[in-house]
């Protein structure tokens, strides 16, 4: 099924797509958030099913003035997976790891996926990267296998992973958070989409500056699996309900070389196939204040 969340910031309400109806899922949850994941794929999904066929659930309807959230509600981890596309890695200048490389990301970076994004102050090299984002389910801890890790997936989403270059190679100490935590820097969604739906193994997906095309690639090319990702990662932390996972990005961004870094105006769009599309437009911070766009 297909889940999403509607309304202004911390007002959001959770909403479940059906072909191409709407539903108002405040009957049998407060929100999409890490209770309701809690229960997995297909329990969500049954209890959504029974909850339509005994007439519990009200219609819902979406204006174009109506706030699309993240599909999410704030997740309690945000785990990033690093040059996970070879093309990507050669294009960094560094060979395909062996082993996969983990950063993570301030949750509250999160925001919806047609929310602005802010550039930091005197910032001069933030970039885009689309990835497919896995959402954890069922808490995963020690798994034993990549196989016995599908079941603690609770969907996929569109991730992204905005990044401030500078910050994360010439000030970072030697890790790369500092380029990745800026506020607003990881729009999520638009919605949900349980593994039932799609072949996370294989979908096209891309970014776009302004109308230009910069990524163009599948999730075939990962490097680490989805499954391989989770089994991995529960060796080390435990991966709580409504954690979110970011995957990496293919080749096509601005650290190649081949594309100028973002600026004030800026537009990016990208998506992956049957999980939807985002749109943000970049706006400077304004420091101790929001910015001089409309950031929600």
């Amino acid at each position: 099924m297909y889940y999403l969340r509607v309304g202004n910031p911390a007002e959001e309400i959770p909403v479940v797509r059906v072909n191409d109806s709407f539903y108002d899922l405040r009957s049998i949850t407060s929100d999409i958030d890490k209770h309701f994941l809690a229960l997995g794929a297909e329990e969500m999904n049954r209890k959504v099913t029974n909850a339509l066929e005994n007439h519990q659930l009200e219609n819902f309807e979406i204006s174009d003035n109506d706030r699309i959230g993240a599909p999410i509600s704030t997740p309690t981890a945000v785990i990033c997976v690093g040059q996970n596309y070879a093309a990507h890695a050669a294009e960094s200048g560094a060979k395909p790891p062996e082993i996969p490389i983990i950063f993570l990301k301030h949750p509250n970076t999160v925001v919806g996926p047609y929310d602005d994004v802010l550039i930091p102050p005197d910032s001069e090299a933030v970039d885009w990267e689309v990835e497919l984002g896995i959402v954890i389910g069922a808490r995963a801890r020690y798994l034993s296998s990549p196989e016995a890790a599908e079941k603690h997936i609770a969907g996929f989403v569109v991730s992204n992973d905005v990044t401030e270059r500078d910050y994360q190679f010439e000030q970072s100490g030697g890790q790369w958070s500092k380029g990745k935590c800026a506020e607003s820097f990881n729009p999520l969604g638009p919605e949900l989409v349980t593994p039932n739906e799609l072949d996370w193994a294989s979908l096209k997906l891309w970014s776009q500056v302004n109308g230009e095309t910069r990524q163009s690639s599948s999730t075939s090319d990962m490097i680490f699996g989805v499954s391989q990702l989770v089994y991995h990662l529960s060796q080390y932390m435990v991966l709580e309900p409504g954690d979110l996972i970011n995957t990496g990005t293919p080749e096509g961004v601005g650290l190649s070389g081949k594309f100028p870094y973002l600026r004030d105006g800026d537009v990016m769009e990208l998506g992956i196939e049957g999980l939807g599309t985002q749109r943000q437009r970049l706006y400077n911070a304004i420091p101790d204040g929001t910015s001089s766009g409309d950031f929600q």
